[in-house]
């Protein structure tokens, strides 16, 4: 069992490595690189998006294989990133158009006023039941609950986000000491195998790694987003303040295509579960097990403000953003 939760992982990993910078459907010859004028002119406007590799990514490889972003006029270059305040440079240098990721990482660059907005939403965790993420340990770890994980290793994507700050809050609430925590990044796809080689006690992570690592036998300590902030958003749309007012059609286009998107996901898991198995070279049974959040645009009721006030608690930031500069439903 071991070595079949190593191989899928290292399998996943691989898949990334091997798509290079880039996971685009498109064909370069046949794309105008104008950001103007998104659809008007019978071309289609290329449009770079990052977004990390995990299952909940599957919404946007199979929106692009149906077709509807070319429908908007629009040729989207998927690339990939571990998160999305990793995302936030290649916004603001122009790099990419549009980031999927947590909404952690704008809250942060809205206190230093850099001009990164959410246009909308795109997944949200869900409020019952087995969640779309979770911290998970080895079956021989000893850490069952959440008060286990304080004084242990615990592995992030990405540091200083709602992974983390949402465990220290469920270790919290159980009785644990959150500042004991020592927290690692890790990328998601390194899970299972760095789990294995014991270099972290637990790892909070996404589908297919989570269930890769409680399907081998591991076990699901928290699903801090449920035990803190129920239903919290998982990723939303990110683009910056310049780009709306440079371009608003653009950002028009791609906010009526994400929307479609989202909701033809919502009706389609068939076709998003058949894309995560191709996109993440996972087997398709296991991509068929896989938990998949709630799509959506909507950012009403996705707890961003809950996200903002709980980080103000825990000091990760010294106050809230400022949400009508912040939250900007296209």
């Amino acid at each position: 069992m071991k070595k079949s939760l190593v191989t899928l992982g290292v399998l996943a990993a691989a898949a990334l490595a091997l798509s290079g910078c880039t996971d685009s459907a498109a064909d370069p010859e046949s794309t105008s690189t104008s950001t103007g004028d998104a659809g008007g002119s019978g071309e289609l406007t290329a449009v770079r998006v990052a977004a990390l590799p995990i299952a909940e990514t599957g919404a946007l490889w199979a929106a692009i294989d149906e077709g509807i972003f070319e429908e908007h006029g629009l040729e989207i270059e998927v690339v990939p990133a571990q998160g999305g305040a990793n995302a936030i440079p290649a916004l603001l240098s122009g790099d990419i158009q549009f980031a999927i990721g947590q909404p952690f990482g704008p809250i942060r660059a809205d206190q230093q006023d850099l001009g990164v907005v959410i246009v909308g939403n795109y997944a949200n965790s869900l409020a019952d039941g087995t969640d779309v993420n979770a911290v998970v340990a080895l079956g021989d770890s000893g850490i069952t609950r959440p008060a286990d994980l304080a004084g242990k290793k615990v592995s992030v994507n990405t540091i200083g986000a709602a992974g983390d700050l949402t465990i220290r809050k469920a270790v919290q609430d159980d009785g644990g000491d959150p500042s004991t925590i020592e927290f690692v990044e890790v990328a998601f796809p390194d899970v299972p195998a760095q789990l294995e080689a014991g270099t972290m006690d637990a790892a909070w992570a996404p589908d297919p790694f989570r269930a890769m690592v409680v399907g081998g036998g591991g076990v699901s300590v928290v699903q801090p987003y449920q035990a803190t902030i129920p239903g919290l958003s998982v990723l939303t749309n990110i683009t910056t303040q310049a780009l709306i007012d440079e371009d608003p059609d653009l950002v028009k286009a791609y906010s009526e295509a994400m929307t479609e998107a989202l909701d033809w996901a919502a009706d389609n898991e068939d076709a998003v579960r058949a894309a995560i198995a191709t996109n993440l070279d996972i087997p398709e049974e296991a991509a068929a097990g896989i938990t998949l959040p709630t799509f959506t645009w909507d950012l009403a009721g996705a707890g961003i403000e809950d996200l903002g006030a709980l980080a103000v608690e825990f000091a990760y930031i010294d106050a809230e953003p400022d949400y009508d500069r912040l939250l900007q439903q296209q």
